[in-house]
């Protein structure tokens, strides 16, 4: 008996453009699973209408009929329907304020919710993400950033040749045309007043690879973080890249104490940050690590304040982009058209654009968006194994019984309506819309 899926039209802002499942996984869930999909119209996906048509897909306003409903990001609360099971990025398992009335809609129509986020091995590690691609979009940005930030202080570059993420046809086009700026920057050199030029990386999971891998690009050297304290060359020919792992970023309270990363996890209220004194020394710093409020600050407000003189500190390209998180100054998420801010310390005050006295933040917070076909190709790849196993799942079965794949199973935050046991914690903030 063939099964149905929905694909709903990404409408929570104008860039989203990826689509969770791409027409060639479409067309292997039909042949080999007799699994058809029905996908609504929308003009500005990465793929055409037509390209899930010629896979086999129905295109049709009305998805109803498809008992599993997949999409990217949250689905507006108003169009929300009795008893489906859902599939998306629904930004509720830290019972976020502005998701909580949406969760509790599901709740109410007996709906069924599984969050990519949670799709997770037995170690935790994630394995449906777009994480590489904001890494590739954010650094692209920031180079794009990092030239028209040099510009603001009266130095062009050959680095104003590189656009934003999103003017791009893809990856390849982008990394092309920077690997042509790595040349002239390799033949003619950038000002000498700020040499020499080091791309810090904070992180180095899937988001800091990929903007590794367009850093790669250029002409660099890979130092250590104690290497760079010594740093003398000013060679303004090459960049010097730095990656900052949990042990530079952090050490613990107690001097005695050894840093243990495991510890750190499980206790990050027992260290502090020590990494104020690599920062001095770079120039754009790269956020690409996980934080919430247990954990120490990568960038606070105050360091920056009182060492504003002597930071070579340009450009932070905040890919996390946690709100008044490790980067404290990340005081809102930009637009991919309006991407940067100045933060100035004097002042505590941010100012759009690129020119100004302080730091310049890019902080976008949907950066895969900006490269929705790549994206949303290697997205698809990582969730296409579960599909079948979340579309033939027996729902009449309790939660203790159902046979969803294990991994699925962990990213359940709604069952028929009742909240999973790993996520009963929510209750308290829904409990605060009464």
């Amino acid at each position: 008996m063939e099964k149905f899926i929905g694909i709903r039209r990404e409408d929570k802002n104008i860039w989203e453009k990826r689509v969770p499942l791409i027409p060639e996984h479409i067309k292997s869930l039909h042949d080999n699973h007799k699994i058809k999909t029905i996908i609504q119209p929308f003009p500005e996906r990465a793929f055409s209408d037509q390209e899930f048509i010629d896979a086999g897909a129905s295109v049709d306003e009305i998805i109803d009929q498809a008992p599993v409903i997949f999409a990217v990001k949250e689905i507006p609360t108003e169009l929300l329907k009795e008893e489906k099971t859902y599939i998306y990025f629904s930004h509720t398992i830290k019972g976020q304020d502005y998701n909580m009335p949406m969760l509790q809609k599901l709740l109410d129509l007996k709906c069924t919710l599984i969050d990519y986020e949670c799709i997770a091995n037995e170690s935790g590690r994630r394995l449906v993400f777009f994480g590489k691609y904001a890494g590739l979009a954010g650094m692209i940005d920031g180079l794009h950033g990092f030239g028209l930030r040099l510009k603001a202080l009266g130095y062009d570059t050959p680095l104003l040749k590189i656009k934003s993420a999103y003017e791009y046809k893809d990856v390849v086009e982008a990394i092309d045309e920077i690997a042509k700026v790595g040349e002239e920057i390799a033949s003619e050199g950038l000002p000498e007043k700020f040499a020499p030029y080091v791309f810090g990386f904070a992180g180095y999971g899937n988001v800091s690879n990929g903007a590794q891998e367009v850093f790669a690009a250029l002409p660099y050297e890979e130092i250590t973080p104690d290497e760079l304290l010594t740093l003398k060359n000013t060679n303004t020919r090459k960049f010097y890249k730095v990656i900052f792992k949990e042990n530079d970023l952090v050490e613990p309270v107690e001097s005695s104490n050894k840093f243990e990363l495991q510890d750190y996890y499980d206790n990050p209220h027992k260290y502090k940050s020590k990494f104020e004194k690599y920062l001095k020394y770079v120039t754009l710093l790269v956020n690409a690590v996980y934080w919430d409020e247990r954990y120490p600050r990568i960038v606070t407000k105050e360091f920056v304040k009182q060492n504003i003189d002597d930071l070579k500190l340009l450009v932070i390209a905040d890919i996390s982009c946690d709100i008044d998180g490790g980067i404290e100054f990340t005081v809102k998420a930009t637009e991919s058209d309006n991407p940067a801010f100045v933060y100035n310390p004097s002042t505590d005050e941010i100012t759009d654009g690129y020119e100004g006295e302080g730091v310049v933040d890019i902080s976008v917070d949907n950066l895969p968006t900006e490269l929705p076909r790549n994206s949303s190709i290697e997205f698809s790849k990582s969730l296409m194994p579960f599909v079948p196993g979340i579309v033939n799942a027996d729902l009449s079965l309790t939660f203790e019984k159902v046979n969803y794949p294990e991994q699925i199973k962990r990213a359940v935050i709604v069952y028929k309506g009742e909240l999973t046991p790993n996520y009963k914690h929510l209750k308290e903030y829904l409990d605060q819309l009464k």
